[in-house]
């Protein structure tokens, strides 16, 4: 099976590099090919030398959704798997990759596991609660889910060809964030299905510069922003759960409720207050846009 290997990065060299070199022992098959998707960068990023088909697309503009699909029109490989540049995979990666698509025809997509790399208390201390790692553990055995993570994703590339590419107005570089979300709603509404793969894993990094909680705060109002731009919510839906959130998060924080579970009320607050101001934003610019054409 013909596996391309799409990896995002943008201006992380010493992760790319590492992720890379555990990689390497993984290429010697000549149905392997590794597309580097290079967005933002202020300059193209070195590749250290590894072996194998490499192809380094590089676009000095952010759009991390756009270099993806960039790449996709490249790629060989009857599989295309999304890494983000700051994990490394297991010594076995790119095969679990191939047996998952080749045992199990029923999927169209991979949601793979995903472990943190270090302890991330041991890193962060208390603060840990604030990392937000995409973290992916659903247990040992294939399973059908409900969407892909974008850290460790793989689809079929001819349902790709059918459904189409990611939405360049979500991910970093544009909105943000939920492109992997948007794409696994549009998965399912073809009738395709998406299954977990325990064994293609991978490693995350624990930053300790990612354990703050105002960058907590602001990446969920971020995601309840994009959440709007790509599902249909109600005003009057999104007040209720906006309420219900802010009533949660107050008798969590009057009980001294444990970090974890204050940090889970504060994130769920913040993702519905960024959807009111994304439902306001787009009510307003409705308004421009309907008095530009009066």
């Amino acid at each position: 099976m013909r596996i391309s290997l799409i990896i995002a990065t943008c201006n992380r060299p010493d992760s790319l590099a590492r992720l890379m070199h555990s990689l390497a022992p993984q290429l010697d098959d000549n149905r392997i090919e590794v597309i580097v998707a290079e967005n933002g960068s202020a300059e193209r990023t070195e590749l250290p030398d590894v072996p194998g088909r490499i192809v380094h697309l590089y676009e000095r503009a952010p759009g991390k959704c756009r270099v993806q699909n960039h790449a996709i029109t490249q790629a060989r490989g009857e599989v295309l798997a999304f890494l983000d540049d700051d994990v490394i995979v297991a010594p076995d990666y790119v095969e679990q990759v191939g047996h998952f698509f080749a045992r199990h025809p029923e999927f169209a997509a991979m949601k793979g596991r995903v472990r943190a790399m270090e302890d991330p208390v041991a890193i962060a201390g208390p603060a840990a609660v604030y990392l937000d790692l995409p973290l992916v553990d659903h247990g040992d055995d294939v399973v059908e889910v409900n969407g892909v993570l974008g850290v460790n994703m793989a689809f079929r590339a001819a349902v790709l060809n059918r459904v189409g590419p990611f939405d360049e107005r979500l991910g970093p570089g544009a909105a943000g964030h939920e492109e992997e979300t948007e794409m696994s709603a549009r998965l399912r509404r073809f009738g395709y299905r998406i299954g977990y793969a325990p064994r293609a894993l991978v490693y995350h990094e624990v930053d300790p510069a990612r354990a703050d909680p105002a960058r907590f705060i602001r990446i969920a109002r971020e995601r309840g922003r994009c959440r709007v731009m790509h599902e249909h919510h109600t005003p009057g839906r999104v007040r209720i759960d906006w309420t219900v959130a802010a009533f949660r998060l107050t008798f969590a924080r009057m009980a001294r409720a444990e970090p974890v579970r204050l940090a889970r009320e504060m994130k769920r607050f913040a993702i519905v207050d960024g959807m009111l101001e994304g439902l306001r934003a787009q009510r307003s610019a409705s308004g421009e846009a309907a008095a530009q054409s009066a």
